[in-house]
């Protein structure tokens, strides 16, 4: 068999495979009926899958592994590699590792302090979870939201559990301080929150218990008709005061309870719209009052109006009610009637009063008086030329003027 040559290896005649080394060859195996050149490349690819290897863990150590992983893995390679059955540069392989060993050292520390500063973050994110729980614990239950109480609880909790489950662990002794008052901060929470529940549930009930009442009462009214709606009022007015039932029940009871209203305003209807009916002649007959009374707004005869006014309103009470949708707008025309013929007697006695027109009279005198002196002042004034002293008599002139017009 011919002798076979490689860089890193050779085949004997007897088809043994030989690798070289720093201190000689070494037999690393043979491979059966194959050619020289298929057993030499057999061991190569042992050799290859070393390297592999090395290789890969190189690629760990870069990417942040473990370094009591990689320590293991050197160890454990390392060993694979001294006595491989492979041909190739295994010094090299070797070498390589070494260099590995040499960084352990520097990846644990790095890796310890990273470790380190990722405790510290959690312990930080965990103290920030509890004074929040915490927090929400030390708030007035009474005023509390509960809803969105529960809501941040259960938030919060979730983020508990998470920091837990994907955190880094923390030292025992504070991870249970962290828990004990996390925990001490939620059981108060749920202790708060059964009490206040259970308080509405209490007040819910008794809520219920008034509105079915109210309810029964209701519908009892139902034979009455339109004559029992200032009852329903009033317990429409009780109604609002008895409080919530909850917001389905509530809705539920106040259908019964408006239904029952519902049945008496149907009923009032009924009676209005034969009323309606029934007064509609009396309208007609109201409307050709007012149409014959307006000539009253321009009345200027005192007595004649309060005459007519009278007889106009003789004639309105007789004719009797209008429909209750036209009563508004009637009774404001009348209205306008009965306000222009008033004004007629309040003119007639303000200008009639014996005291008003002695008033009146000496005031006027005094006006007169003011006036005349005022006018020779100002004849006075013009003739020095004093423009200042011309100014403030006119305008005195002109008020006392004005005053003695109003006076008539």
């Amino acid at each position: 068999m011919a002798n076979e040559q490689a860089p890193w290896g050779r085949v004997g005649d007897d088809g043994t495979v030989y690798v070289r080394e720093t201190d000689g060859e070494r037999a690393v195996g043979s491979y059966p009926d194959a050619s020289p050149e298929e057993a030499l490349a057999y061991f190569e690819r042992k050799f290859v899958e070393l390297q592999g290897q090395v290789v890969l863990l190189e690629q760990r150590v870069r990417g942040g592994a473990p370094a009591a992983d990689v320590s293991k893995a050197i160890t454990s390679l390392t060993e694979s590699i001294s006595g491989a059955n492979a041909v190739g540069d295994l010094a090299s392989l070797t070498e390589r590792l070494g260099k590995l060993t040499g960084s352990i050292g520097e990846l644990t520390e790095k890796q310890s302090a990273e470790a380190r500063a990722a405790v510290d973050a959690a312990i930080a994110e965990r103290e920030v979870l509890v004074a929040q729980v915490e927090a929400l614990a030390a708030q007035d239950p009474a005023k509390a939201q509960w809803k969105q109480v529960s809501t941040q609880l259960d938030e919060l909790f979730g983020r508990w559990q998470a920091a837990q489950k994907d955190g880094p662990r923390l030292p025992k002794p504070v991870s249970d301080e962290f828990w004990k008052r996390f925990r001490a901060a939620r059981t108060n929470l749920e202790t708060h929150r059964k009490a206040f529940f259970a308080d509405l549930d209490s007040t819910h009930k008794e809520a219920r218990g008034r509105k079915q009442e109210l309810i029964d009462k209701a519908e009892a009214l139902a034979g009455n008709g339109a004559a029992a709606i200032p009852d329903y009022r009033r317990m429409l007015d009780e109604w609002k005061l008895a409080g919530r039932a909850g917001k389905k029940v509530d809705d539920a009871l106040w259908a019964k309870f408006k239904a029952a209203g519902d049945a008496l305003y149907a009923a009032k209807a009924e009676v209005d719209a034969k009323e309606n009916e029934e007064f509609a002649g009396n309208l007609e007959q109201k409307l050709e009052l007012l149409t014959e009374a307006e000539k009253l707004l321009t009345a200027s005869d005192r007595e004649q109006a309060k005459k007519a006014l009278l007889g106009i309103q003789r004639r309105w009470d007789a004719i009797g009610k209008v429909p209750r949708d036209n009563l508004r707008a009637v009774e404001d025309r009348m209205r306008q009637m009965e306000a222009a013929v008033k004004k007629l007697d309040d003119d007639h006695w303000s200008k009639s009063d014996p005291e008003k027109q002695a008033r009146s009279s000496g005031l006027a005198a005094q006006l007169t008086g003011a006036i005349e002196k005022l006018e020779k002042e100002l004849a006075a004034a013009t003739a020095a030329g004093d423009t200042r002293k011309i100014k403030d008599a006119q305008e005195a002139l002109a008020s006392r003027k004005l005053l003695l017009g109003a006076l008539g």
